[in-house]
């Protein structure tokens, strides 16, 4: 994997499916391909945008394996790993490390709640040693809105002092901006993800490394901009325009809007189709949509 860490602007890539569910190989190639060129840094595939908890192993490995033979170079890959199962845990990232991945996104195993931070350090540390390499790269995923098992200060000193050059960096989710300056403060060398783009400026200034963020799918490029620019005197109005256009779209149902934005501005139907429990936008809400991002002048950049 490489010791390089990542940073800059992340994408959890939208998973596109066929009409019978199944995950379409060519559709999601072609989109990680044009987020890249959009300016993307990276693709942190099988987050949670990616609809990666309703996919299998098999499937997720078989997508990643399609990635990398479609020429998507390695070092751009942080492809989500975290399971509830340890042993699928650890499939999943020893194929990361075999495929050359520059770093995993490793979610902690979610399903049981309130268990100690020794516990989650135990399930982190069975993995990374039974993984056995070293260059393997680790991001932990703080997500307690969707998990509800946090990523403790406690929990990433344990980790860090025990794998300091393994347990790398964070993606927080929270949506707390005192928890993610409280990571970059407390553990200095750690690279730091805020979970959206309205944190990214903030995060820079902090000490922060970037921002993976699920409206990269739509607006990679002026998102990227913010990274490119944010020590100039343009920062804060380009700031501005990337949250007001993630606001736009986080006032309906995320995963299924993002895919209804696919749909429509790159002519692509079918590419709305999202894996139940989710749902498709509907009629209503993507008319909305639509008529919000015209409102403010927002357009997804052509393929």
């Amino acid at each position: 994997m490489g010791n390089k860490r990542f940073s800059g602007v992340l994408v959890p890539a939208l998973t596109p499916f066929k009409a019978d569910l199944s995950p379409d190989k060519e559709r999601f190639v072609e989109h990680c391909r044009w987020l890249l060129d959009q300016g993307a840094d990276g693709l942190a595939a099988f987050g949670t945008t990616s609809e990666a908890n309703s996919m299998s192993i098999d499937e997720r490995m078989e997508l990643l394996e399609t990635l990398v033979e479609a020429g998507i170079p390695g070092s751009k890959l942080m492809p989500g790993t975290g399971a509830c199962s340890i042993t699928d845990s650890i499939r999943l990232t020893k194929q990361a490390v075999e495929l050359g991945c520059g770093g995993v996104l490793m979610l902690p195993p979610f399903y049981y709640k309130g268990v100690s931070d020794d516990g989650l350090f135990a399930n982190f540390s069975e993995i990374i040693q039974q993984v056995g390499s070293s260059s393997l790269q680790v991001y932990l995923y703080h997500i307690p809105p969707q998990a509800v098992t946090p990523i403790s200060l406690n929990l990433i000193e344990m980790l860090v002092k025990e794998y300091p050059d393994t347990v790398v960096g964070l993606k927080d989710s929270s949506g707390d901006w005192s928890n993610t300056e409280a990571v970059i403060k407390n553990f200095p060398g750690f690279t730091v993800f805020p979970g959206s783009e309205t944190f990214l400026l903030q995060g820079l200034r902090a000490g922060g490394a970037g921002c993976i963020t699920a409206t990269g799918n739509a607006n990679p490029a002026g998102i990227r901009k913010v990274y490119e620019n944010w020590q100039t005197d343009e920062a804060d109005a380009l700031q501005a325009r990337i949250t007001e256009v993630r606001m736009a779209i986080q006032a309906y149902p995320l995963i299924p809007a993002l895919k209804q934005m696919v749909a429509n501005f790159h002519s692509a139907p079918g590419w709305e189709q999202t894996r139940p429990p989710l749902g498709v936008l509907d009629a209503e809400k993507t008319a909305g949509l639509l008529a919000d991002l015209k409102k403010i002048g927002f357009e997804l950049a052509a393929r």
